[in-house]
């Protein structure tokens, strides 16, 4: 009989991502020594073959802006340049997770990226299980190779995964509306 970990299970029932714009802006986010414990507890993720098909890239004040002025210069129009600054403009911790397939036949390129974005969740829950506010955010300048590679040095063969925001929540936003298992969920027993 397995053994159950009611806490763990709690959170993991309960848990959702604080929209960034619930952060308090100029407000605490996790030092380096807060930081690495969170980063550690993500890398723990599915890496079939032990490829480690990514890379993070911890980002705080003007590099953060910067990524928000690239968004901004890259931007088709006004209100997309404004989108996709934004975010950037007010945030102040980000961990950019870019995922950095290996060449190896036996793990299809699939998976390497499922394991890039297991990681975001992994970020997600460890952040927020350490008190801290967190969301994963991509936007528009996120699946822009050119944003990508010049934000992240980012080849043509990375994609950046994610973007996950940490920070100190203000007041709690209204969790939103979770699927119902009778829509989404078949059972097959034969």
């Amino acid at each position: 009989m397995p053994v159950a970990n009611p806490e763990a299970f709690a959170f993991l029932a309960a848990r959702r991502s604080h929209p960034a714009k619930a952060f308090v802006v100029g407000a605490a986010t996790p030092d380096r020594a807060a930081l690495e414990p969170i980063l550690a507890a993500a890398l723990r993720v599915p890496d079939h073959g032990k490829l480690e098909p990514w890379r993070l890239i911890v980002l705080r004040g003007a590099s953060l802006r910067r990524l928000g002025e690239l968004a901004a210069a890259l931007g088709a129009d006004a209100e997309m340049a404004a989108k996709g600054r934004a975010i950037y403009d007010t945030s102040g911790l980000a961990v950019a997770v870019i995922s950095s397939p290996k060449e190896q036949p036996k793990v299809p390129e699939v998976e390497q990226r499922a394991s890039a974005h297991a990681l975001c969740l992994n970020l997600v829950n460890a952040a927020e299980a350490m008190g801290w506010g967190a969301c994963w955010l991509t936007g528009w300048p996120a699946h822009d190779a050119r944003w990508a590679q010049q934000a992240f040095g980012c080849t043509e063969t990375e994609r950046v995964a994610g973007i996950v925001h940490i920070g100190t929540v203000g007041a709690e936003a209204p969790d939103r509306p979770r699927p119902d298992l009778i829509r989404v969920v078949e059972w097959r027993d034969v």
